[in-house]
């Protein structure tokens, strides 16, 4: 089944786009972008016996906005996504990318008896890194581009706000190579990336509670990522880690993946070069790619 022929779903809730048949496999995209970053890895699960949905989170593709009446936390993202979970199936694999990765973390702690596994793709829990230290110097750089976009959007520079925020996710003059249409619909979530900040920065789940998940992990990383995604760090310091596996990205963006090594993350569109993966489990005992991915409907 294309995804061309995926079916569009909106109950009280997330808004998802799902495809293909079998074992449920549930996306959840980054800052400033939708359930439209997965349908390349939809099409390619389609005809694997897997069934894929894409959730859009708050404020992001065809989902409700917050509302804003009081700060957004990720236990909301994870409410909003009950009708996804409940048409996944009683058991399902489940994708975060970034944003979409700290909502998935969570989602996995409410309820870890029906998730499979879990492919994080850099996840911005950006509250254990500053639990570890708030006055590291990941912490710090951070803590600044949170603080300079939300200024940007209380006095009513989206713009700014989304140069400010694509240019330290991708590089410098990341922005002002964007075409204009890319630009306009960044800004205008900017608003809900304030919100996102929130929910990132303020979590109160200690890293003692996820070292408590016995899941099954699949975490990437760059190598060319900023500072602040040293999280990974922070959270692989309570896993039990088989050894990394290093993925070369050609110019369009596909991974070489490695032989004998398969997951259903597969490629990813991204202008850094190359990334690390771990297979992990989390257990009791023991250069970021862009939030920008692209944000089709």
């Amino acid at each position: 089944m294309s995804l061309t022929a995926a079916t569009m779903n909106r109950l009280a809730g997330a808004h998802y786009r799902e495809a293909g048949a079998g074992n449920g496999v549930v996306c959840l995209h980054a800052s400033a972008s939708s359930s439209a970053q997965w349908r390349p890895l939809m099409d390619r699960l389609a005809g694997r016996r897997f069934h894929t949905l894409a959730a859009d989170l708050y404020g992001s593709g065809q989902s409700p906005a917050w509302s804003g009446e009081r700060p957004l936390w990720l236990a909301d993202e994870v409410a909003l996504l009950a009708p996804v979970f409940a048409a996944a199936g009683p058991k399902f694999h489940l994708v975060g990318h970034s944003y979409g990765g700290a909502v998935a973390l969570l989602a996995a702690l409410a309820d870890p008896a029906r998730v499979e596994s879990l492919v994080l793709f850099e996840p911005v829990l950006f509250s254990l890194l500053t639990a570890e230290d708030p006055a590291q110097a990941a912490a710090l750089e951070i803590a600044a581009v949170r603080d300079d976009t939300v200024a940007a959007v209380h006095a009513g520079a989206l713009e700014a706000s989304g140069a400010r925020f694509v240019d330290y996710w991708m590089g410098r003059g990341a922005w002002a190579c964007m075409p204009q249409a890319r630009r306009e619909t960044i800004a205008a979530q900017m608003r809900q990336v304030k919100a996102e900040w929130h929910a990132a920065f303020t979590e109160p789940t200690p890293l003692s509670a996820f070292a408590a998940l016995d899941v099954p992990v699949l975490f990437l990383t760059g190598t060319e990522s900023p500072a602040s995604l040293t999280i990974a760090r922070v959270y692989g310091s309570r896993t039990t880690v088989q050894p990394r596996v290093s993925i070369s990205l050609s110019s369009c963006g596909r991974a070489r993946r490695p032989k004998r090594r398969r997951s259903i993350a597969g490629g990813a569109s991204c202008r850094r070069r190359r990334f690390t993966t771990r297979r992990s489990r989390i257990t009791s005992t023991p250069r970021s790619c862009p939030n920008t991915m692209r944000n089709e409907s």
